[in-house]
């Protein structure tokens, strides 16, 4: 349940910081920070520490430094790439830092804590009558130092960038416990390099989020969404084209679900209703939103919808009339991470290509793995707008599960191959913890691998940040 135990001193030091409240050496209280969300890793540490400043984080990373004891930064831990489990040392969690320390409706910024949760900033900027767009499965449990840390993605990306688009400033406690602090709300500051983004992506491995000023915008109350039925990928990237062209920054998301996602959808999942009498290929949902209400953006939706499908390049479709015709539609691709589970082993990729060549990326990547293993079942969704795609395959039916399983790097070379072909990427939003170590090394560059390398030693020379993920 434990690692080895922290240099004589450490404990006593660690807790005359943080106290009793800040410190967690019960094994059933330590059980949660010690497993990843989907059960691939289960870590070890001496200790979850969990400070409540700025100040408290610096002196804990200090006393660490000092003594040379692992440190593994922890949001939610809700990354599915072992990025948060702990190889022996601390785990510092970041929960109890969890204010928001400023909001600015003018200048459309707020200043948060690493640890606050990232619905509760999204409530906060609605609070605000303003809007933080970064959204994704586990907003009600993941914190924001996480989503920073490792540049999470979502379902709005589309229209307003990854994490990293997201950040004006940070502060971070750099692992010899010293605090660069450059919390400024500013769109502007040309002033040499600009290194918050050293620590955004970072997966805590250069130092320790503890706050941010993340950019704001304007409140979206319009909003339309639709899902409608495409004969393949091909066709999903042409209305997607249509869309774009009609509707500019109006189109805030459009995903991609295949027939196996709602059919596996439908079945598992409580809730779950497909909102066409016939079964099509491929659905693509679709989300305008604007900063009024009234018919405008539906009647965009229902033009567009309406020429797709007499040219052909849509089978079918229906625009939600409700809110909760709304949920509905949001509701299957919500739950297809979820859903693969009950079908058996799954084998998962988070990668990228352009837009323009994801119709390409579907079919050839098909045609590889069923030729390497006919009766696999393909679950192939997610931000077909900005060339993210989950390409996951289930077993096939009646298959070994753990047989299945044990293929996992050969489907993954054969996938990312073709995705580096391609000018892709292995990980699009998910990182690469622990996962894709391996990866990382295999598809960057010698000169990209050593400049990341050349920044751990700089930074963390006694490489006791998050050891061993990523590099």
């Amino acid at each position: 349940m434990t690692a080895n135990p922290l240099p004589e001193g450490v404990i006593e030091a660690l807790l005359g910081v943080v106290g009793r409240k800040g410190w967690v050496d019960d094994a059933g209280a330590m059980e949660p920070h010690l497993i990843e969300a989907r059960g691939f890793w289960r870590g070890t540490c001496a200790a979850v520490v969990r400070p409540a400043s700025t100040e408290e984080t610096a002196r804990v990373i200090e006393i660490c430094a000092a003594a040379g004891v692992p440190v593994t930064p922890q949001g939610g831990n809700t990354g599915l790439q072992g990025g948060a489990v702990p190889d022996g040392g601390i785990v510092l969690s970041m929960g109890r830092m969890n204010r928001i320390r400023a909001v600015d409706p003018l200048n459309h910024t707020m200043t948060v804590e690493a640890g606050c949760v990232l619905a509760a900033i999204q409530d906060a900027a609605a609070e605000a009558g303003c809007l933080f767009p970064l959204s994704l499965a586990a907003e009600g449990s993941c914190q924001i130092g996480g989503n920073l840390s490792t540049n999470a993605g979502g379902v709005q990306v589309l229209r307003y960038g990854n994490a990293r688009d997201l950040v004006l400033g940070l502060e971070v406690v750099l692992p010899d416990g010293r605090v660069w602090e450059r919390l400024r709300g500013l769109r502007k500051d040309n002033t040499g390099y600009d290194l918050k983004h050293l620590f955004i992506g970072a997966e805590g491995t250069l130092g320790v989020i503890t706050a941010a000023v993340l950019k704001l915008y304007p409140k979206q109350p319009g909003r339309e969404s639709a899902m409608a039925a495409v004969g393949d990928a091909d066709q999903a990237l042409g209305l997607f084209s249509r869309m774009c062209d009609a509707c500019g920054d109006a189109l805030t998301a459009f995903e991609l679900i295949p027939r196996l996602g709602m059919e596996f959808a439908v079945k598992h999942m409580t809730g779950v209703v497909d909102p066409f009498a016939d079964a099509h290929p491929y659905y693509t949902l679709i989300e305008l939103t604007g900063p009024e209400g009234g018919t405008g953006l539906k009647e965009a939706l229902e033009t567009i919808l309406a020429q797709a499908l007499d040219d052909g390049i849509a089978d079918d479709a229906v625009i939600a009339a409700s809110e909760a015709q709304r949920d509905e539609l949001w509701r299957v691709r919500e739950v297809l991470s979820d859903c693969q589970k009950f079908e058996g082993g799954s084998i998962k990729h988070d990668v990228s290509v352009p837009v323009s060549r994801v119709g390409e990326f579907v079919r050839r990547a098909g045609k590889a793995v069923e030729a390497a293993l006919p009766g696999v079942r393909i679950l192939a969704f997610g931000h077909v707008g900005d060339g993210n795609i989950h390409y996951n395959l289930s077993q096939p039916v009646g298959a070994d599960t753990d047989a299945f399983v044990a293929r996992w790097d050969e489907f993954n070379h054969m996938v990312h191959d073709l995705v580096a072909e391609m000018d892709g990427s292995f990980s699009a939003e998910h990182g690469i913890g622990t996962l894709k170590r391996d990866e990382l090394v295999r598809y960057k560059s010698s000169v990209e691998v050593g400049l990341m390398r050349t920044l751990k030693r700089t930074l963390d020379p006694k490489n006791i940040m998050n050891p061993g993920k990523v590099l």
